[in-house]
């Protein structure tokens, strides 16, 4: 199984060694996203010539981010893609996991409500559980999914169904735009438990989004907006990967 491992990373020079010396335990291929980072994460990096790197001059956001990692991984030859988080949240350890139950899926998704783990860490911040579960419990109702955990960025793509996504939200929003659109598509969806582990529970999300209710109808305007667009125009499965990326 052909499979790179992506991360965005904006400032994290506190976590990038120990995140990539747990995740090259478990991944040969890394490819980090340094979404214009002001602090060392740059230099950083330098000591790790076998990385893949993407580099955003500015920073763009965490939804930009991770379109880019999806470009490069459709660039490229590898089967899947793994997306994780470089502050910590998410456990390297995992990534077997998510590969293993994608055998019969097209998307493998994280969740930190699926069930309990002894590693759990700080409780989940009670504005950020709360937001999670509406939205959760509103994207289930309105597109017939079964989530239990809609925002974790723990991931595997199959890169044939992630060529006809077409992902343009470049936000904290992001994760929203994708469940509309695999669900449009009709792609095979399943979520995997992981630890819920909030390291630094008072980390904010920037502007108006570190109010919790100017987050929620931010989040409800992106499912909004992704319900009208009207790509991707592609239909799963009925395009090769080739063909797929043709339409993006």
């Amino acid at each position: 199984m052909n499979y790179l491992t992506a991360i965005p990373v904006y400032n994290e020079e506190r976590h990038l060694h120990s995140v990539l010396r747990e995740v090259r335990r478990y991944s040969s291929s890394i490819l980090i996203v340094n979404d214009g980072s002001t602090d060392r994460t740059a230099e950083l990096l330098a000591d790790y010539p076998d990385l893949h790197v993407v580099t955003h001059p500015q920073n763009r956001g965490y939804g930009a981010a991770l379109i880019s990692a999806f470009e490069y991984a459709l660039r490229t030859d590898f089967d899947i893609l793994v997306t994780m988080d470089c502050d910590g949240q998410h456990e390297p350890s995992r990534i077997p996991v998510l590969l293993e139950a994608i055998h019969d899926a097209d998307l493998v998704s994280g969740s930190r409500y699926l069930r309990e783990f002894r590693q759990h860490s700080l409780p989940t911040p009670e504005d950020r559980r709360q937001i999670n579960e509406t939205i959760t419990r509103e994207l289930n109702e309105q597109f017939g999914l079964n989530l239990t955990d809609s925002f974790c960025g723990f991931k595997a793509y199959r890169t044939p169904a992630l060529a006809k996504l077409n992902i343009t939200e470049t936000g904290w929003g992001m994760p929203l735009q994708l469940w509309v659109q695999a669900a449009r598509l009709g792609l095979r969806v399943k979520e995997v438990g992981v630890p819920r582990l909030y390291l630094d529970p008072t980390r904010a999300f920037g502007g108006v989004l570190n109010d919790a209710g100017e987050r929620l109808a931010h989040y409800r305007r992106v499912i909004a907006e992704a319900v009208i667009d009207t790509t991707p125009a592609c239909e799963w499965p009925s395009l090769s990967r080739a063909e797929a990326r043709s339409c993006r």
